[in-house]
């Protein structure tokens, strides 16, 4: 059955992704986004909504009186809080779990408990409860340590210190307040050594569908180094794993995870996020996310050839193995991060945005311009967020991609402007 008509909830740069890609789909289904951003009225197909994502009622109202088919939802605080299952009660088929699900995510020490119960690999853990424990158990290692809060930080709660003394500050930095309740528990890991990557597999409970891996760049400076961000740039497929390392990461982390949910009647219907280190001794797992990583999806979306809304829907409805055929275009796709002045730390926000290409940028089969902390005012575009926008681009391979990529960007200006200008060095000619 065509899906005719989505609601995509969310606000970033990935939902725009996100709602884009669905409109194209298939069979063009109408598609909604609420509460979007001031770029989500330029998507084709596309109309934006003005109900918070944490508004169930409205939303379900919403969806009632717009007859929609799916919803799917984009950031990890709805999902976390509940929104699936309250859509789910009112008879709605949504892509995304549970708030029993969302634990992957929104709990990194239930993710770790779950991942020792599974066999999964990963990092050797502790968990802190105040300032003082934490402090113990770093001295007591004596090697530096990842410090993670426990709950939601805005992918702003982790810290790879270099150092013991950076491992004891960052783990007084949790405990200050500075994540609220998110930093009320740490869990200290050991380092890992290795290049990271990212797999996202749709789940629907029982079955799986693995997507092309990307490669993020988190460090907000050229040749990754300085603060971590959201997420300055991404490309796919990422090289760094072949169909037999896909297969061994399928077999021996994604289905012992979904097994274990199943063990503890989490019935999981969304896309599992795996943040993986490919170390010496094989992939282990960094994190999971309960959705689409960002700027990944923006990355990901234009690979994708088929009916993208029936595959969700099949998911969202526990029967994934009758989705549409899912087809992955053979090119590169490349995507840089144009952030606003000052992030990650004081940004300012409110510069006006100006694009030269803003006629094409979602017309354009190889490349696309995706808004993420954008407002509309008066006809015009500003700086409302720390990651501004995405240009993305495709080409037969990563130097072609690249290429575009940076061309479309060098479209858009604002006052503070700022990105990396060595996204995908990995994989880019020198």
């Amino acid at each position: 059955m065509a899906v005719e008509r989505v609601l995509v909830v969310g606000e970033g740069g990935r939902e725009n992704a996100l709602a884009w890609a669905l409109a194209r789909s298939g069979h063009q289904p109408r598609v909604w986004i609420t509460p979007g951003n001031g770029g989500s009225d330029t998507i084709p197909g596309c109309k934006r909504l003005s109900i918070a994502a944490g508004n169930s009622p409205e939303l379900i109202a919403a969806c009632r009186k717009n007859a929609i088919e799916l919803v799917v939802i984009g950031p990890e605080a709805p999902l976390a809080a509940g929104l699936a299952d309250e859509l789910r009660k009112a008879g709605i088929s949504v892509f995304g779990p549970g708030a029993d699900g969302a634990q992957l995510e929104a709990s990194k020490e239930w993710a770790k408990q779950l991942m020792q119960e599974a066999g999964v690999p990963t990092a050797g853990f502790w968990v802190a409860t105040n300032a003082e424990e934490g402090a113990a158990i770093a001295n007591s290692y004596g090697r530096p340590l990842v410090v993670k809060a426990d709950g939601l930080a805005a992918g702003k709660g982790v810290t790879v210190t270099v150092s013991c003394e950076e491992t004891l500050a960052a783990i007084a930095e949790c405990f200050s307040g500075r994540f609220g309740q998110a930093g009320s528990r740490v869990v200290l890991e050991e380092r890992l050594e290795g290049p990271e990557v990212s797999i996202f597999a749709l789940c629907d409970g029982r079955e799986l569908l693995l997507l092309p891996p990307a490669q993020d760049h988190k460090r907000i400076g050229e040749g990754d180094i300085g603060p971590n961000t959201g997420g300055m740039g991404a490309y796919a497929p990422a090289p760094l794993l072949d169909e037999q390392g896909l297969q061994q990461v399928r077999t021996e982390i994604l289905e012992p995870v979904v097994a274990a949910l199943q063990q503890k009647g989490i019935d999981y219907r969304g896309v599992i996020y795996a943040g993986l280190m490919l170390t010496n001794s094989g992939p282990k797992v960094i994190e999971f996310n309960c959705r689409f990583g960002d700027p990944e999806c923006q990355t990901l979306m234009p690979l994708l050839d088929g009916d993208w809304a029936g595959v969700l829907l099949a998911c969202a409805e526990g029967r994934l193995d009758q989705a549409p055929e899912l087809n992955i275009t053979s090119v590169c796709s490349a995507c840089v991060v144009a952030a606003a002045q000052g992030y990650p730390e004081a940004t300012r926000l409110g510069d006006r945005i100006s694009d030269s290409g803003a006629d094409l940028s979602n017309n354009d089969s190889y490349s696309q311009l995706f808004h993420a902390g954008v407002r509309a005012d008066n006809g015009n575009l500003h700086t409302s967020g720390g990651r501004v926008l995405a240009a993305v681009a495709q080409g037969e391979d990563f130097d072609a991609a690249f290429s575009a990529a940076y061309s479309r960007l060098a479209q858009v200006n604002f006052d503070g402007m700022h990105f990396r200008r060595d996204i995908g060095h990995q994989v880019r000619r020198p």
